[in-house]
């Protein structure tokens, strides 16, 4: 295992041994950080001995649900997660935009009056526009861009791998679809989006499917494919440690005097290392309109990202119950819930103690 180490100019450096860490800590050299994608780090308080650094990738295995995100060098694995994406719930709750949308409109027309005088307007202009990125899409790549970003203000980053799925492919299954045809696709849309912001942080290359399973199998890693919703390793986090690796070893063809074949190169070695569950907080926004309307116009309180007590929903706290998130609130509590939003309890506000605001993530 290895721990981050960033310079007094925010510069990250290579990857310390744990013991170094704590001398660094205890002499006054460094002090003690965390990221927001939950790793721990140390920041050097005067300057290091050396700039030199080592190739480091990030390996990133998207997928609809989950996604998985692997660290590593030549010679250690430096981090890994399994990131639970917001797909299902974002395309939730747009339907349920859509349908209040259409409440509204159906009930503010009289349709006692002819069609041609009811309330309707005709559209101004198309906003049927091809290449459009899907919310629900655009949310998925937002959170894993989210933590490579956080990653590479932590490790020296000289290249980020990224699987590419075609078109013609069943995400669900892994089976060529038959051709329809048509050049657009979201998941393509969604993947030229991805790639482009990638840019801005290091140099991208594209994996296959087929190299990452040969990868895999190579370095003898173990995948999950019976339940891919699990948080651990072996699901997602697994093929981002394979992609990151793909840099270090390749399977390729080779010439001789009198021979012809093909063999792996290169040395890669997968070591333990920390490995999180990301997520982002479940919380409702407020909803400004209902699916019924309120009777004397006044709404109920429902959703928002505020309480009541000064503390927001998705703030780490410490409480008698244990350390948790701040989930919601009533007239003198506040709900505090585990990494899983399962609650652990409602405490009185007054006891509950404030360690870090939200930042949009849940790390467990």
């Amino acid at each position: 295992m290895r721990i981050p180490v960033i310079a007094i100019d925010n510069q990250p450096l290579m990857p310390t041994t744990p013991a170094r860490a704590r001398k660094w800590v205890a002499s006054g050299k460094a002090v003690k950080r965390w990221s927001d994608c939950g790793q721990f780090y140390v920041q050097l308080t005067v300057e290091p001995s050396g700039y030199t650094i080592q190739d480091i990738v990030v390996g990133v295995d998207p997928g609809k649900k989950y996604s998985g995100i692997g660290v590593q060098s030549a010679k250690f694995t430096l981090y890994t997660a399994h990131l639970v994406l917001p797909f299902k719930t974002v395309r939730d709750r747009m339907d349920a935009r859509r349908l209040m949308r259409r409440g509204r409109r159906g009930r503010r027309i009289n349709r006692q009056q002819a069609f041609s005088k009811r309330a309707h307007r005709q559209k101004r202009f198309s906003n049927r526009r091809q290449s459009k990125l899907a919310p629900s899409i655009r949310a998925n790549r937002q959170l894993e861009l989210r933590i490579v970003s956080e990653l590479c203000k932590l490790y020296p980053v000289n290249e980020i791998r990224y699987e590419y799925v075609r078109a013609d492919v069943d995400l669900t299954s892994g089976r060529k679809k038959a051709k329809s045809g048509k050049g657009f696709s979201p998941v393509m849309v969604g993947q030229a989006w991805m790639l482009q912001q990638l840019e801005q942080f290091a140099p991208v290359v594209k994996i296959e499917g087929y190299q990452t399973a040969s990868t895999r199998k190579h370095l003898n890693l173990a995948k999950n494919k019976a339940d891919k919703s699990k948080a651990e390793f072996e699901t997602h986090a697994v093929d981002g440690v394979a992609i990151a690796a793909s840099h270090f070893v390749a399977f390729r063809k080779y010439h001789k005097t009198g021979e012809d074949g093909a063999n792996w190169f290169g040395f890669v070695a997968i070591t333990p290392a920390q490995f999180f569950g990301i997520r982002r907080p479940p919380y409702s926004r407020r909803q400004l309109h209902l699916m019924v309307p309120a009777h004397s116009g006044v709404r109920r309180k429902y959703g928002g990202s505020t309480t009541r007590h000064g503390f927001r929903k998705g703030d780490l706290v410490n409480s008698p119950k244990g350390i948790g998130y701040v989930s919601g609130d009533t007239e003198k509590q506040i709900s505090v819930s585990d990494a899983n939003w399962k609650r652990l309890g409602q405490i009185s506000a007054k006891k509950v103690q404030l360690i870090r605001r939200s930042n949009g993530l849940i790390v467990a």
